[in-house]
């Protein structure tokens, strides 16, 4: 399911920002904050795939995901992908999590990442629900996630985290 006023509030957020017109304060208050996450990255329990483990969330509890194509270097969502799942361009590390939380310049912006890996929301997720998982190639983060390769190119990716189920 699409949701048009979180992709027109986008376009509307991207243009403001663009026009360097954009603050913490404008942000956190965007209807499409709520999915790119102007808050922490932190570690949450929730059922994935039938199971409880402990994955990653913006600041409002929408689970955080990785695309197995991305490279260390690159993102590779754009287009109708990158509306379904929205890339993580705000966020500071909590404490308490083992990997490392860092921002790569790409088309994006500055697009969160952690262990190297490019971070994204999921556009039909609410807080504390997992529903993306093994969908077209995107995994829910979790804090073991380890560091992506960076001899990656496109098309390979580490495996999916344990517990995980595919589609």
């Amino acid at each position: 399911m699409r949701h048009p006023k979180i992709i027109i509030s986008g376009i509307a957020l991207a243009a403001v920002a663009a026009a360097g017109g954009i603050t913490a304060a404008s942000a956190a208050s965007s209807p499409s904050a709520s999915h790119s996450g102007a808050a922490a990255v932190r570690a949450a329990s929730a059922t994935v795939g039938g199971k409880t483990e402990t994955i990653l969330v913006n600041g409002h509890g929408l689970p955080l995901y990785f695309y197995k194509p991305d490279t260390a270097t690159k993102s590779l969502v754009g287009g109708a992908l990158a509306q379904l799942w929205p890339p993580l361009t705000s966020a500071t590390p909590a404490a308490g999590l083992s990997g490392k939380v860092t921002v790569l310049m790409d088309s994006h912006g500055d697009q969160v990442t952690y262990n190297g890996h490019p971070l994204y929301t999921f556009a039909d997720d609410h807080a504390d629900q997992v529903t993306g998982q093994g969908v077209e190639d995107f995994f829910v983060a979790t804090p073991g996630l380890g560091p992506i390769s960076t001899s990656s190119t496109p098309g390979t990716a580490p495996a999916a985290p344990s517990g995980g189920i595919n589609y």
